[in-house]
């Protein structure tokens, strides 16, 4: 029994650090704040309900939930859990940690050391390991490890759902199935010799493309970009992309990408699909400059962050025809207006903020990052 103990004792100063409950540093974001409401007790009530009300038209017994996850999290409930809103609150935050969760915070020597002895874990929220010393990790044996965001496999599925509409003209024609309604939208529809010729298109519904042999340019080649990046090879289409700085060799060839200037990117792209955070220096990066070096007929679409693209440059452009298209989610406004001036453009798709969902791809997210931190634990 003494044995036993003894063990027991170093079991829970291993999975601790400490001796007590677990201490988990979370980056602040508004999808990782859920870590805090799953594992630490002291959470606010306020914020309970606020992502009870998140998740309620798809998973009504929120609660439930989080109490079935609870019980498979034998070493990592109850934690305590410390939002960090930037670098120098996660090294504040740091001193005691068990685990680190972080989306785009850097996690190098500085932090680890900050830590102390007790950091056993770092869990990338994502897949993308560029801010994260690996090197430093490894030789004091602290575990790094990813995950590969349903969310943003969800995204990536959006940006192409809205390609695709605006390409084969979907949106336009979807339930225009007889000549007057047709006529009505301005077609020509007629009827072919079936004795001699098929029937297709008998809508005559012009500009309608192709994405495969098509050019594919993504600003931004994070963990969306590079979703979208393999979609695109399944699609057979030629990518390019641009951010701060190229990719190694290696990586281009694992995404089939080449890197271009962002100029260059707009100039050659049959296809622009932005994937950047939202912050000072990426507001208006499209703008009237840049559409207009947009190669005539482009399809831009936008699921980031809408002012990314500078809305009065976009309207004008829309206006003189410069892009064949136009997909955007989230809108500008939420909600928005039935009159807003984008939806008066047949080539316009906007969907109210869906591309990360539906709510199950965050659920079964963190549910797969707090079993594998349980695991590694």
């Amino acid at each position: 029994m003494k044995t036993n103990k003894r063990r027991g004792t170093r079991t829970e100063k291993r999975v601790t650090g400490n001796g007590r409950r677990p201490v988990v540093v979370v980056e602040d974001d508004p999808f990782p704040r859920l870590i805090q409401v799953i594992l630490d007790p002291a959470v606010s009530a306020a914020r309970v309900a606020a992502f009870s009300h998140f998740f309620a038209h798809e998973l009504p017994d929120f609660t439930g939930w989080c109490e079935r996850l609870r019980a498979r999290l034998k070493r990592l409930h109850p934690a305590e859990v410390r939002l960090v809103p930037d670098q120098a609150g996660l090294r504040a935050g740091m001193p005691g940690a068990t685990v680190i969760v972080t989306e785009s915070l850097a996690v190098g020597k500085q932090e680890i050391a900050a830590a102390g002895k007790s950091l056993r874990i770092v869990q990338k929220y994502g897949t993308v390991l560029s801010g994260i010393d690996t090197a430093a990790c490894g030789r004091l044996g602290i575990r790094v490890l990813t995950l590969r965001r349903r969310a943003n496999m969800s995204c990536a599925e959006h940006a192409f759902a809205l390609m695709l509409a605006l390409a084969r003209k979907i949106h336009e024609t979807a339930g225009l199935i007889s000549t007057e309604q047709l006529q009505a939208a301005g077609y020509a529809p007629t009827q072919y010799d079936r004795a001699h010729t098929a029937n297709a298109n008998w809508a005559r519904v012009t500009g309608t493309r192709n994405l495969f042999g098509r050019q594919i340019g993504i600003v931004g080649f994070g963990e969306i970009g590079r979703e979208v990046a393999l979609r695109a090879a399944a699609f057979g289409m030629h990518i390019v992309y641009t951010q701060r700085r190229p990719l190694a060799a290696r990586e281009e060839a694992r995404f089939g990408a080449a890197y271009a200037p962002l100029d260059e990117l707009l100039a050659t792209s049959d296809f622009v699909s932005l994937h950047l955070p939202f912050n000072d220096a990426t507001r208006g990066i499209i703008g009237r400059r840049e559409l207009g070096l947009t190669k005539p007929g482009t399809i831009l679409v936008n699921i980031s962050r809408p002012p990314l693209v500078d809305r009065e440059a976009l309207l004008d452009a829309l206006r003189a025809g410069r892009l064949s298209g136009f997909g955007l989610d989230p809108h500008y406004d939420a909600p928005g207006r039935a009159d807003d001036p984008l939806l008066g453009f047949r080539n316009v798709i906007v969907t109210p903020h869906l591309a990360a969902a539906p709510r199950y791809n965050s659920l079964n997210d963190f549910e797969e990052l707090l079993l594998g931190l349980e695991r590694a634990l």
